[in-house]
C-alpha cells in the first residue's frame, strides 16, 4: 500500500479477517428474505455494515453464488434512514452451523431502498 510517500505492506500471516474488511461489521439480528436460484427463503442475519453481510439460512448455498436481500435495515446502522431495503450480494464463505442452518457471508454489492406501502 503507498501512502503519502511511505510503502506499507503486510504479510498475508499479519491480515486477519477483521482487517481485510473495509467496513467494521455490527451485530445485527433480523430477518431477511433470501432469492437464490429461483427460490426465495427466510433467514436471519448476525452481523452486516455498508459493504457485507452475514447471516443464517436453511437453504444450501456456494462460494460465489449471487443473492438477492429484503431486510428491514435499522436507521442507525448508517446506510440512509433505514427501511425496508433490496440488497444484491455475492457469496464469499458459507459454514455449516448445525443440522438445519448455513452461515453465509456476502459482499453487498448493491443496496436500494423499497418504496414504503401504506
Amino acid at each position: 500500500m503507498h501512502m503519502a510517500g511511505k510503502t506499507i505492506s503486510k504479510s498475508s500471516s499479519d491480515l486477519n479477517s477483521d482487517e481485510r474488511r473495509s467496513c467494521q461489521r455490527v451485530p445485527v439480528r433480523v430477518p431477511v428474505k433470501v432469492r437464490h436460484q429461483g427460490g426465495e427463503h427466510g433467514g436471519l442475519t448476525r452481523d452486516l455494515s455498508s459493504s457485507g453481510i452475514f447471516l443464517y439460512s436453511e437453504s444450501e448455498m456456494k462460494a460465489g453464488a449471487k443473492l438477492e436481500l429484503v431486510i428491514m435495515l435499522p436507521p442507525a446502522m448508517g446506510l440512509g434512514p433505514g427501511g425496508w431495503t433490496l440488497c444484491e450480494a455475492s457469496i464469499v464463505r458459507v459454514e455449516k452451523s448445525d443440522g438445519r442452518h448455513v452461515g453465509v457471508a456476502a459482499t453487498i454489492d448493491r443496496i436500494a431502498s423499497l418504496p414504503e406501502i401504506t
